[in-house]
């Protein structure tokens, strides 16, 4: 079908290069009709062993590009060239003249067809994404950014059929660029887009495609279009990009993680590789999200030997597929829980790690606040129980995973872990091993945090739940959690408690808008947000240290030394009396027990909006009976 209408083209267009030059007045004087019977078969004729030859009759004219223009150019060029040689042999055997095709219609004719044959491609490919599967194309997008990544992103939006989508412009602040047209696409100033202009030309998706975008300038772009009723996405890193180029597949929702803002972590890596190579490297909670993160990131290092332990099935299962192809079998899959000192002992004399990352806990603060018999055996005992045995066994270096809860713990979890700090800090300084506490903030996205848990209300329809209009929390990312909790066990001499910069807090009520304005929503048309006061044990602010501690740089700029002090007298066998406190019939009765001898441990330790504040003040503890 290509190559009949072609050769209708160019057959066309020699009758028209014709009838011009005629009408200049510099045509030869051939009579008409000879130009239809004698010169009009040899176009034919010549035109068809072109295209054949040049195949530019095989492309898809839907998906014509400058490869096939290329090929048109090729067939036109060549054509020329045989049409030019045969007039020549006629005129020099001195034939019939009007066989003879003179030059000057030979070279008009040339620029003719070249620019009919490759504009009519184009049409025909517009017409077809316009009348064809334009009407399959519900989703109309703008893309903000008028330079070399949105013309790339362009691009890639519409040579691909599947992401059905029409561009129906660019935004920018520059002044230059506001105004002109890409490809055919106006290009709109990115600060004059109203309300109105979405919802008149129905836009339903912005792609933001700027490189190295700021975190701030990111954030001002997604509080633009907050009361838009548009999905926002955000075009990857080039160095993300697949083999150098972009797809639409690649095109993502912008996530929370996108918005804090930081800039990426500058990592020894160097450090990390000398602290890790050769060693046989024990991860503890590994099947967790801190866990499997830190397990991942040691894949990529040379260990020796690298040990995942964790009692949730399920999760170390789900851990071993997912990096399958990443390890190999230097790493084993180990089934134990760390609040049996039989089975760890078992583990640290078959393995005989050289480093323990020790992130094995209970962490959910109201779960916790319920049940603090678990809290304590796992937090407590069971790093007791590894941290003993480490020295036991000779290992090198300790690194424990704490959480900025234990920094004047206001609950149960928070209590635990501060506990958990100080034994190993304790420990460090009358053993060879050498321990280190990493201590930082929440984690965005891990098991059953804030986010997940918006994500999951909003499938539900709402309302999204948060416990107080100004609660705020320290967030970083689970690569970026894990990659300075390497680089801190790495720089460790033994005895730190290494705090991370978590960058600015962040109000949760914030959050929340911004994860119902990511996901295509309003609030609070759409989506609302119900406050649902305090839970127990919960603070409205976090904090990264305790009021005696101080900070200490160090030489990497989101690391920072906490200075423990220990005063409590006894603290070994107050340790000892908690993590062998028997539960009682009366489990409130045992609770209370426990949260008492943890006041002991941790003066600091306040119970707030819990049962435990109340009741604790005129509980007696000695005689509970």
């Amino acid at each position: 079908m290509v190559l009949l209408i072609d050769l209708y083209i160019t057959l066309n267009t020699f009758l028209l290069t014709f009838w011009v030059l005629r009408w200049m007045n510099i045509a030869p004087e051939t009579d008409f009709g000879k130009v239809i019977t004698h010169q009009l078969p040899q176009v034919l004729i010549f035109a068809l062993i072109s295209f054949i030859l040049t195949s530019s009759f095989k492309g898809i004219v839907r998906h014509t590009g400058f490869k096939d223009m290329m090929n048109v150019l090729k067939a036109t060029i060549l054509y020329t060239i045989m049409i030019s040689l045969f007039s020549w042999m006629i005129y020099e055997i001195k034939t019939e003249p009007a066989f003879r095709i003179g030059k000057t219609v030979i070279v008009v004719h040339f620029l003719f067809n070249t620019i009919a044959l490759s504009f009519l491609r184009i049409l025909y490919k517009n017409l077809y994404n316009y009348y064809v599967t334009g009407n399959r194309y519900k989703r109309k997008v703008m893309i903000y950014g008028a330079g070399d990544s949105g013309v790339i992103t362009y691009k890639a939006l519409t040579a691909d059929d599947k992401s059905k989508v029409t561009v129906m412009g660019f935004l920018d602040d520059n002044k230059k660029k506001v105004g002109k047209k890409i490809n055919g696409i106006p290009v709109y100033n990115s600060n004059k887009i109203s309300k109105e202009f979405i919802e008149k030309h129905n836009i339903t998706e912005i792609v933001i495609s700027i490189q190295n975008l700021p975190g701030a300038q990111l954030r001002e772009i997604v509080d633009q279009f907050a009361d838009y009723s548009v999905t926002l996405k955000i075009v990857p890193a080039v160095s993300n990009w697949l083999k150098g180029d972009l797809t639409a597949q690649q095109i993502k929702d912008i996530k929370i993680e996108d918005l804090l803002g930081r800039k990426p972590i500058k990592l020894d890596n160097e450090e990390i590789r000398n602290e890790i190579s050769g060693k046989v490297v024990m991860v503890t909670g590994a099947a967790g999200s801190i866990g499997s993160e830190i397990s991942r990131q040691i894949m990529n290092y040379p260990h020796k030997k690298l040990i995942m332990v964790d009692q949730a099935e399920t999760a170390l299962f789900n851990l071993q597929q997912t990096t399958r192809k990443f390890y190999n079998d230097s790493c084993e899959f180990v089934m134990g829980d760390v609040r049996n000192p039989e089975r760890v002992e078992v583990m640290m004399r078959h393995y005989q790690p050289d480093i323990i990352f020790h992130a094995a806990a209970y962490k959910h603060v109201p779960l916790m606040e319920d049940n603090p018999y678990e809290a304590v055996m796992t937090n407590v005992k069971g790093t007791k129980t590894i941290a003993d045995l480490a020295v036991k066994y000779g290992v090198e270096k300790f690194v424990m995973v704490s959480t900025d809860k234990a920094v004047n713990p206001t609950n149960v979890m928070g209590a635990t872990k501060r506990v958990a700090e100080l034994y190993v800090t304790q420990l460090n300084a009358k053993s060879n091993t050498k321990f280190v506490v990493t201590r930082f903030g929440n984690v965005l996205g891990s098991n059953g945090s804030v986010i997940p848990t918006f994500k999951r209300q909003i499938e539900e329809g709402g309302p999204l739940t948060v416990t107080h209009p100004d609660i705020n929390r320290y967030f970083m990312t689970i690569p970026e959690a894990c990659q300075l909790v390497l680089e801190a066990g790495a720089m460790g001499k033994g005895g730190e408690v290494f705090v991370f910069d978590m960058g600015e807090s962040v109000k949760i009520f914030d959050l929340a808008k911004k994860v119902i304005q990511l996901s295509g929503l309003k609030y609070p048309e759409d989506i609302d947000i119900k406050i649902t006061g305090l839970r127990p044990g919960e603070k409205i602010y976090e904090e990264l240290l305790v009021d005696n501690e101080t900070a200490i740089k160090t030489h990497h700029p989101k690391i920072m030394i906490a200075k423990v002090y220990q005063s409590v007298q006894g603290f070994e066998q107050k340790v000892m009396d908690l993590v062998f406190t028997e539960p009682t019939e009366n489990a409130m009765e045992a609770n209370l027990i426990l949260v008492s001898k943890m006041k002991e441990l941790v003066p600091e330790y306040q119970p707030s909006n819990s049962i435990y504040t109340s009741i604790s003040n005129s509980f007696d503890f000695q005689n509970p009976k």
